[in-house]
């Protein structure tokens, strides 16, 4: 199978190197921009991507929605298998690309969208086609989880974890969506989907991310024995969704607590199975890469698609979820039991008179 690479940044040159060594496949040309296209498989205009019939599918690695949805409808549109790392544009147009992969009879896979080089929404799927999944929960972001690390381990202040992060290439210039939670949010959405079979809004989803996190907040966690972790979750609450995006406090002896670096940890809830975990490196050319050639492999031996023929769209409902929550406001720390969404409301209130205020979540026990 001859697959093109949209894209020669950190993923999309992991991608390439791998299919030169590849089983099965055959390294085809690689967009990159106008100008940038030095060696002789690099082009700099998708037409020739498009219009080759030698090329079978289509690996994008651009990031962000434009032009990479686009570039995957032109990709179906031409009959060519359709393979993306990019969560963003899976959230917001998975349905869509699915759809016209579903009528071109071409395949449509993205296991690198969420977890990096961990291979779980692959497995998620498969999962979810043997047994009911229940809950979705973990840490989905490598930017974050490396930051909490070196606040938590070596002591540093938040703005010097941030500045680390950036210098390291972990965190972008305008780091927004890893420290808000947002990138986390989004694979959440599609952890949800293919867990349950449904189709969440993104925009309904409440989300707290690290930033308001302090040295003091490090400080009062390490002497209960607790450890700070973004977490993202969903679980089927009756025929809605329960998902929220927040820091999350965890017992030294969770798998969570000793998950560092950039490491992601993601875990399944069914009902049959029970629990079962997913751990790795959560970004990196190799590690992504590895989980695109993942689904390289699987189209050729015939895998076309995560989605069912048809989701059912459904509301996130935080009512059902009754948990521990850990509030500050104003310097005032104060533990509160109560469902998730009296809790995100109650954060909101604070933040009025307190725009740093924190909430986080007491990890359960059976997490």
């Amino acid at each position: 199978m001859k697959v093109a690479v949209l894209g020669y940044g950190t993923v999309g040159a992991g991608v390439y190197q791998m299919l030169l060594d590849a089983p099965g496949m055959e390294a085809g040309p690689v967009l990159v921009r106008p100008g940038k296209a030095v060696e002789s498989f690099m082009v700099s205009d998708a037409a020739l991507i498009f219009g080759d019939p030698t090329v079978d599918a289509v690996v994008e690695t651009l990031g962000g929605l434009d032009p990479a949805y686009s570039y995957g409808m032109r990709a179906l549109e031409a009959g060519k298998h359709f393979i993306t790392a990019n969560k963003a544009m899976v959230a917001a147009h998975g349905l869509e690309l699915a759809a016209l992969a579903r009528e071109k009879g071409a395949a449509f896979l993205f296991s690198a969208a969420c977890g990096g080089g961990v291979p779980f929404l692959h497995n998620l799927a498969l999962s979810a086609e043997t047994d009911r999944i229940e809950a979705v929960s973990g840490i989905l972001n490598g930017t974050t989880n490396y930051m909490l690390d070196a606040m938590q381990r070596r002591g540093l202040s938040y703005a010097d974890a941030l500045r680390e992060a950036q210098s390291l290439g972990y965190a972008e210039a305008d780091p927004t969506a890893d420290v808000e939670g947002l990138d986390a949010r989004r694979k959440i959405v599609l952890s949800a989907d293919l867990a349950f079979g449904v189709n969440i809004r993104e925009e309904d989803i409440p989300c707290v991310g690290i930033s308001s996190i302090t040295a003091g907040d490090i400080a009062k966690a390490k002497d209960e024995g607790l450890t700070y972790k973004l977490i993202a979750r969903a679980e089927k609450n009756g025929r809605a969704v329960a998902a929220f995006v927040c820091p999350t406090l965890f017992p030294s002896s969770a798998p969570e607590a000793h998950t560092d670096g950039t490491g992601n940890l993601v875990t399944l809830f069914a009902s049959r199975f029970g629990k079962q975990s997913f751990s790795g490196a959560g970004a990196g050319g190799y590690p992504t890469g590895s989980n695109v050639l993942r689904d390289c492999l699987d189209v050729a031996d015939g895998c076309r698609s995560f989605y069912a023929d048809s989701f059912t769209p459904c509301s996130v409902n935080l009512s059902g979820t009754q948990c521990k929550w850990l509030f500050r406001c104003m310097g005032e720390y104060f533990t509160r039991e109560c469902s998730a969404r009296e809790a995100f409301d109650a954060y909101e209130s604070y933040r009025k008179d307190d725009p740093h205020a924190l909430l986080a979540r007491y990890a359960a026990e059976e997490e």
